[in-house]
């Protein structure tokens, strides 16, 4: 039996998939403890394991409002052939995908800097005007 060229088949890890889709909806471990009538520990508990019993995923499933076979078949290898499969397609008509940004990050620091300091000038300016009307 020639095994070369097969890839092995990695273990969906139920927590690690909970813990990754908490963490897109931007959902505390807390928060998603308190929906499931749980401690936070206990959610901490649950995002280490392995894998999770039918009935737990679907609690969290329902708090997080998403199917059970989310948790049951995301893995990383999925994730990666969709991300591939998908810039593959756009290779044939000449779409250029690029990691370079076409702006320099510090104007935009700066840019977003004046913007922040402006804003307070102008509380400061309002804050005057109230109280001087006020003497």
């Amino acid at each position: 039996m020639d095994t070369k060229g097969t890839i092995p088949q990695q273990k969906i890890h139920h927590g690690r998939n909970v813990r990754r889709f908490r963490e897109m909806f931007g959902i505390k471990q807390e928060i998603l403890a308190e929906q499931l009538g749980l401690s936070q520990q206990t959610v901490s508990r649950f995002e280490s394991q392995e894998e999770l019993d039918d009935a737990t995923l679907k609690k969290i499933a329902e708090a997080l409002k998403l199917p059970v076979d989310a948790f049951k078949n995301f893995s990383e290898e999925t994730a990666y052939n969709i991300v591939a499969n998908t810039f593959t397609d756009f290779k044939d008509n000449a779409v250029v995908f690029s990691m370079n940004p076409t702006f320099n990050p510090i104007d935009k620091i700066v840019e977003l800097y004046d913007k922040l300091l402006q804003a307070e000038q102008e509380k400061v300016t309002m804050l005057q005007e109230i109280v001087r009307d006020k003497k």
